[in-house]
This record gives structure tokens, sequence and C-alpha cells, in this order.
């Protein structure tokens, strides 16, 4: 899914814990400021990022650059692999670094397997106590503006995650929201909150965003706009 000139939404079907299928959409970015790939997916979805790198003749070895959102398994599923095969430099928000590092356990990670059934913990097992993880080489902090595609801006947007990060893209006025919003039955949503510790910090983080976003890309979703902006005020007035 084009999102513009050298920015394409990926694809990714998921089958996550619980069994349930869904797509995933990391962002792959290329041109004069080399190659980056915004999140990484569930662990087993490396295949598709190679298939999905190929059809612009890159290959995983050709990536200078990983940008995480933050540190859910879903978007860190394959940083371990990506990092061996390409060396490229790895972007987070502090808050989030010691979890992706692996120093620290994932933070949902526990409690999504206790809702498990047993059969399904018990196949999940060998990811539940060995989740991906692998260094961050630079924190990202708030209001930062990355000289890349144009000019990227960090909105540091805490409580689905310490360290959850969203990125806005000025010049096309494209927001990427991580797991910050998502798209439900074609309508943009808050987080959900079944995966989301600090509901209340995470609607008032939706308040950093800009106010003239014409297009959300949402992890889980997709895309949604034009006029995203409209949609966004409703969702803030109601919270």
């Amino acid at each position: 899914m084009k999102l513009f000139d050298g920015a394409e939404a990926l694809e990714l079907q998921m089958q996550g814990f619980g069994g349930m299928q869904s797509i995933v959409h990391p962002l792959l970015l290329w041109g004069a400021d080399g190659i980056t790939l915004v999140d990484t997916g569930f662990p087993g979805q490396q295949p598709a990022i190679e298939e999905a790198l190929g059809r612009h003749q890159l290959r995983l070895a050709d990536i200078d650059r990983i940008i995480l959102t933050h540190q859910d398994v879903d978007h860190i599923g394959n940083l371990p692999g990506i990092v061996a095969a390409a060396q490229p430099v790895v972007l987070a928000h502090q808050a989030d670094i010691p979890y992706i590092d692996g120093t620290l356990p994932l933070i949902k990670m526990q409690g999504m397997a206790e809702r498990m059934p047993e059969e399904m913990r018990e196949r999940m097992r060998p990811l539940l106590e060995h989740p991906p993880a692998a260094p961050v080489d630079r924190a990202l902090t708030d209001g930062e503006l990355l000289p890349l595609y144009g000019g990227i801006q960090v909105i540091h947007t805490p409580g689905h995650t310490p360290g959850h990060l969203c990125l806005y893209f000025p010049q096309e006025k494209v927001l990427i929201a991580g797991d910050a919003l998502r798209v439900v039955d074609g309508q943009l949503e808050g987080p959900a909150p079944q995966a989301t510790p600090d509901m209340p910090l995470a609607l008032q983080s939706l308040r950093k965003l800009p106010t003239d976003v014409e297009r959300i890309l949402c992890y889980h979703g997709g895309l949604f706009g034009p006029g995203a902006h409209r949609r966004l005020s409703e969702i803030l007035e109601s919270a």
C-alpha cells in the first residue's frame, strides 16, 4: 500500500496470541536517505518482509535503520533476524529500550500468557520464555525531528507502553500511529483497551498529535483518511 513516493505500508498476515488472524502494517521507506523499516512484524514474518523488499529490488541486507514504535512482540518480532542480516541502526524511545534489548521482560507477555488456553500456552512456550531481543543503538526523544525523507517528527505517546512513539511526516501530513490508534471496520478508533495498560495516559497522549494530519497509518487496521484530523478531533472530544 503506497503512502507517498518512497513509502509503502506493508501488509503482513499475522496469527497472534489467541490464534486470531490479522494484518499488521510495518512501514518501508527508501530513497536518498537509505532504507528504513518502521517496526518488524510478528515472529515468523521475516520471509514476507523479504518478499516485500524484493518488489522494490531491495534485500534484507540493504536495511540501514529500524525505527521501533514500541516494545510489543508483534512490533519487534523479527528484529533479531534483521539485525543479524543487515546490521542496521536501531532506534526507539528510552523508556522501552530495556524491554527491547532483553534487560527487562516485555511488559505484556506474562499477562498474555495467563489469558491463553493451556494448549496454546504450551505451543507458544518458546516465544514466551525467549521473546525476541536485540540491542538498540540510539534513543529517540519527544519532539525530535529526524533529518530523513523530508523530515520525521518524533512524538512520544505513552500509555500503550511507556515508550510508545508516533512518527509524523509534515510534508505529507501522514502520521504513523503504531498502536496509539487503530482502524476498526473502516473507522478510526483509540487504542485497544485490552492491550493498553494505562488507557487514561494513552488517551491524553493523543492530544499531542498534529491537528493538520490528513492520513493515519495504524499498525492494526491500516490507512485512514484523507481528513483524518476530523475523526481524531471526535475521538479527543469523546475522551
